[in-house]
């Protein structure tokens, strides 16, 4: 009776231990099965995929010779300028119609005139102290005469012959009488001549100080002028240009000097004046450490000479484009072929990839210069690469290469594959 008892509490025991094991038993049994069949599934076909270089253009590197030149700017100013100053006094009494901010004169030609009675008066003056002294001296040139002629009766010699006996004193004052009056006339006629101001050379008025009818006194500024025969562009230059350029040196002349080409854009019209360098200031200036030259412009407002050119009016501010030496044997690289500072990258016989750096010589916008020298068959990678590697190898734009197959799995095989697990 006792055991038939504990048959009735152990069954359903066993019962519910077994709805538990039942799942995780039939759960491990799919994964075996999964990976039993996975194991004895056939792998996927390979089958070959072209994988091609990176594409490139590249071109010949080749030495040559090249003329550079050295861009600038700079303003146009005048060769020479004047104040005018008054050395009289008096009141301006003509001024010429030309007398205003902008005026051309001659040299010569007359701008202004000062009242010149006191110095007519004189001049008058002078004259007749010269008269004078003229007399005076004619008279005492007689007077020494008579002496010399009365001390020759007395029967001495005229080496015995005291000096006031000879009144060797007397013409001796009268000659300098004669200077002094002299001087004199020469000094009113030059203050009469000076209250005439006159153009100094083939100048243009900037400034008008005075006008007519005022009254100036010595020292008075009367004018500012400016010479119009030739004006100067004063172009700054870096010091790594500078060697560049073919400059005389202090005081040489004669010297074949770099041609300029100044240019101005007004009203979207760009002139062209032509000049040389005809010099340079010979410091170098101590705040932006450049070298100054100097372009000269003859015949700046077209005036002088049958010139069909336009206006370059003083203190335009130009554009400058001056042509340098020319050096031999250079690289001509271009700039978008370099990278960073002056990595380059070339490709050999073989299509493989060189990196490579190079001194440079000098660059402008398009091109960076170099004297360096590369072994045959290297040519000038002129396409931007993304991950550039030395070795890589190259496909040439407009070559044509194998390309090696590389066996890998392909998408199809692969979905094959997947389909019969």
């Amino acid at each position: 009776m006792p055991s038939t008892e504990l048959q009735k509490e152990s069954s359903p025991r066993l019962v519910k231990l077994s709805y538990v094991l039942a799942p995780i038993a039939i759960i491990f049994a799919a994964i075996l099965v999964l990976i039993i069949v996975s194991m004895l599934a056939p792998k996927p076909a390979k089958k070959p995929v072209l994988v091609k270089a990176p594409l490139v253009e590249v071109q010949n590197l080749e030495k040559q010779q090249v003329t550079f030149t050295v861009l600038s700017q700079g303003s146009i100013v005048p060769r020479t300028q004047t104040n005018l100053v008054s050395e009289v006094s008096g009141q301006i009494v003509n001024v010429s119609e030309k007398f205003k901010v902008g005026g051309y004169f001659r040299k010569g030609e007359q701008l202004l005139a000062i009242d010149d009675i006191n110095y007519q008066v004189a001049l008058v003056q002078a004259q007749s102290r010269l008269q004078t002294s003229q007399a005076n001296l004619i008279e005492e040139q007689a007077r020494g005469q008579q002496a010399r002629e009365e001390w020759l009766l007395s029967g001495q010699s005229i080496d015995s012959a005291p000096v006031m006996a000879l009144r060797k004193p007397q013409l001796q004052k009268a000659q300098a009488d004669l200077k002094a009056a002299q001087a004199d006339l020469t000094q009113a006629k030059i203050k009469l001549t000076r209250t005439k101001i006159l153009a100094p050379y083939d100048a243009m008025l900037k400034e008008k100080k005075v006008d007519i009818g005022q009254y100036v006194s010595i020292g008075s500024m009367l004018a500012t002028t400016f010479a119009i025969d030739y004006a100067e562009a004063r172009l700054p230059i870096k010091h790594r240009d500078v060697v560049f350029l073919s400059l005389p040196k202090i005081n040489q002349k004669n010297h074949a000097s770099s041609a300029v080409d100044l240019s101005l854009s007004v009203g979207g019209k760009t002139s062209h004046w032509s000049s040389t360098l005809t010099r340079y200031e010979g410091v170098v200036d101590a705040t932006s450490r450049v070298h100054y030259v100097i372009a000269q412009i003859d015949d700046p407002y077209a005036i002088l000479t049958e010139n069909t050119q336009s206006e370059l009016r003083i203190g335009s501010f130009v554009n400058a484009t001056i042509t340098g030496k020319t050096v031999d044997d250079v690289l001509a690289i271009p700039r978008s072929a370099v990278h960073g500072a002056n990595t380059i990258y070339l490709v050999d016989d073989k299509n493989a990839l060189h990196i490579e750096k190079v001194n440079i010589l000098r660059s402008d916008e398009q091109f960076v210069y170099s004297h360096d020298q590369f072994s045959d068959g290297l040519r000038l990678v002129v396409t931007r690469l993304a991950t550039p590697v030395a070795g890589m190898n190259l496909r040439i734009d407009g070559e044509q290469q194998s390309v090696a197959p590389v066996l890998t799995e392909s998408k199809d095989d692969s979905d094959q594959a997947q389909g019969s697990k």
